[in-house]
């Protein structure tokens, strides 16, 4: 419902007059004058926006610089070698390889080890001796990024001496084992890819055996004594040693219950032998079990045997075993990772190709 005036002349005076009116099906009706007022007002509202665009977006600017200010920088996180030191250990092999081959001359064949190589001094003929085998002992890390790794190398010479100072060298021990200390650091490549690689700090240092003169480690058995014929341990240790490295036989036929263990595949031997054993406690060298006690029974055992191959040559292998006594008969529950020690006993479960 809506109201409208309307004026009509009369004499002199104007009369207004209002009727009621019902909706029209556009909405509501304005006079012109009210649609001139709300096209100025759209107008306005228009500007207003327009105008208020720019001074908006600052706002929003600021307050998103204000809260990136806010939250502290992610703080950069150090890069860590393999925990095992296998990258700085087998550098350090390569440039003590690469240290005790170079000569006169041969600088440039340091200089990817040791970035100062150009300014060393080196004498000699190059390759005059050479490491014929290199393996990381012992590996240290001193600092975030900084290893001490020591090098095993057997140093050999090489040809036919020429002169006095050749003769010298070819007539040095052949195969001595030396010992070399690396100082290799941790370094982010130049190039585009920025790779971590490594760096030796300084030359080798050659340096005496790791520990010292090493000693035999007194061992947890009892004295080594020649397998006695009827001594059940010796037989069981041999038949499954047999099957273990020759491919003959069922090897689960000798292994405890839920033991599980391959044989060694391809078979390297033909034949086994025991030559000697000692138990674990037994103090005695003339003792032998000809018999097995009650089941549950442990004992651990050092087989030395001799395995000959298809070239009919005996090669003496060690074994250390853990049996079990069980139905009346010895099994075997373990092949031991190391053998028991005064201090040490061997751990029970199987290592290498048991599973």
């Amino acid at each position: 419902m809506r109201l409208r005036a309307r004026r009509r002349a009369a004499g002199s005076s104007v009369v207004e007059e209002w009727e009621e009116r019902g909706p029209e099906a556009g909405g509501w009706d304005l006079s012109p004058g009210a649609r001139a007022n709300a096209t100025v007002l759209a107008r306005w509202f228009a500007w207003a926006v327009i105008c208020a665009g720019p001074i908006l977006g600052l706002l929003a600017w600021m307050s998103a610089a204000a809260a990136v200010d806010a939250v502290p920088p992610p703080q950069p996180r150090a890069q860590h070698a393999e925990a095992d030191g296998t990258g700085p250990s087998g550098f350090a092999e390569l440039f003590v390889a690469a240290f005790v081959a170079a000569g006169e001359g041969d600088q440039d064949q340091l200089a990817p080890y040791y970035p100062s190589a150009g300014q060393l001094q080196l004498d000699g003929k190059p390759g005059r001796q050479r490491a014929s085998q290199t393996t990381a002992v012992r590996v240290r890390q001193t600092a975030p990024g900084a290893w001490s790794v020591t090098v095993a190398a057997h140093i050999e010479p090489t040809g036919q001496p020429r002169d006095a100072e050749d003769k010298d060298v070819a007539e040095a021990p052949s195969g001595a084992l030396r010992y070399f200390q690396v100082p290799v650091l941790a370094s982010t490549g130049s190039g585009t890819s920025g790779a971590e690689g490594y760096v030796a700090a300084t030359l080798p240092a050659e340096v005496a055996a790791p520990g010292g003169q090493s000693h035999q480690p007194q061992l947890g058995y009892g004295p080594e004594r020649a397998a006695a014929p009827g001594d059940t341990r010796a037989e069981t240790a041999g038949e499954f040693l047999g099957a273990y490295l020759t491919g003959s036989g069922e090897l689960d036929r000798y292994l405890a219950p839920g033991l599980h263990m391959e044989a060694v595949s391809p078979a390297p031997y033909r034949k086994v032998e025991v030559e000697s054993l000692a138990v674990a406690g037994e103090e005695s060298a003339g003792s032998s079990a000809t018999g097995v006690p009650a089941d549950g029974t442990r004992q651990r055992l050092l087989v030395q045997i001799r395995a000959t191959g298809t070239d009919r040559v005996g090669v003496p292998l060690s074994y250390a075993l853990t049996l079990t006594a069980r139905a009346g008969r010895w099994e075997i529950a373990a092949l031991d990772a190391t053998p028991a020690t005064v201090h040490r006993t061997p751990p029970t479960a199987p290592t290498g190709p048991a599973t």
